[in-house]
């Protein structure tokens, strides 16, 4: 019997239990250090990453999902004939969904649906997880494909960093800039808005401050959240950090399922440790209100 599958790329941050539990095959994107290229979450870990970084003075390269790696994990899926939905990181920060988009178009399969998630992270799991659920309720591709767009737009992912030291080491903001906000103790708070990241708020203080400050600021949006679900998901981050803001979240006693998960390397490699981020659906009624 033809099934609808669930794929996702690596940059979706799901913890292997997720993963296991909702059937999602993954695609790894590549990280590349040392001119060698490794595939993230199999090759090598955050950990090795920082370390590296630290080392030479600079964050390593990342690239979209391969096209050997991306026929390798939906060839059998294909000659099985089941229906396959696939979730890419934002197209404005990745050319991962044309890679997908060129298999499909290569293997001449009219059944492999190719979602611009116009995410990041956990912002593209609460997708995935949506997906594999209407999967299992067994709604067809178009119907699952259809809530899904429908909903895109009430995703609210953001993240407060520890440093800027790795962005800066990226391109992504000036060696001065980095210096000055470490300097002042400034931890900015990263906002995903059509696909694209960008600064809302910045908060001062030591990170334990700033992401108080930072839950605090995101109370309305969780008070108009989707109950079923809320992310934290970090890049490595102290148990005591994790636990205040678990707590804080659980103390709203508003949420069915808190979900804990560690960023994969794609994810650290350009926001650096100590990251930390609560990701959620909104209500659609609230879906014109942007987090800011």
């Amino acid at each position: 019997m033809k099934k609808v599958r669930i794929v996702a790329d690596s940059t979706c941050d799901l913890s292997e239990e997720l993963i296991a539990k909702y059937d999602i095959s993954i695609i790894p994107l590549c990280i590349i250090m040392d001119e060698k290229s490794y595939f993230d979450g199999i090759d090598v870990t955050p950990e090795e990453i920082f370390a590296w970084a630290n080392k030479n003075k600079t964050t390593p390269k990342t690239s979209a999902i391969s096209i050997e790696k991306t026929q390798q994990v939906m060839s059998p899926i294909m000659e099985n004939g089941d229906d396959i939905i696939f979730f890419g990181i934002s197209s404005k920060m990745s050319g991962t969904c044309g890679i997908a988009k060129m298999v499909g178009a290569q293997n001449e399969y009219d059944r492999l649906f190719v979602v611009d998630s116009q995410n990041l992270s956990t912002g593209i799991g609460l997708q995935v997880i949506r997906a594999a659920e209407l999967a299992e309720q067994g709604l067809s591709a178009e119907e699952i494909l259809a809530d899904i767009e429908k909903n895109k737009a009430n995703v609210r992912a953001s993240f407060v960093i520890d440093t800027l030291t790795f962005l800066a080491r990226g391109g992504r903001c000036t060696a001065l800039t980095a210096l000055m906000a470490n300097t002042l103790r400034l931890h900015p708070m990263i906002v995903v808005h059509d696909g694209a990241m960008g600064v809302t708020k910045k908060f001062t203080g030591k990170m334990e401050v700033a992401l108080n400050k930072y839950f605090e600021s995101l109370k309305k949006d969780l008070s108009n959240a989707d109950p079923k679900r809320v992310f934290i998901t970090h890049s490595g981050c102290s148990e005591k950090i994790i636990q205040d803001i678990y707590n804080k979240v659980s103390g709203l006693n508003y949420f069915e399922e808190i979900l804990i998960t560690q960023a994969g390397g794609v994810i650290s490699s350009h926001c650096g440790p100590n990251t930390l981020g609560i990701l959620f659906y909104v209500k659609p009624e609230e879906s014109s209100e942007n987090t800011n």
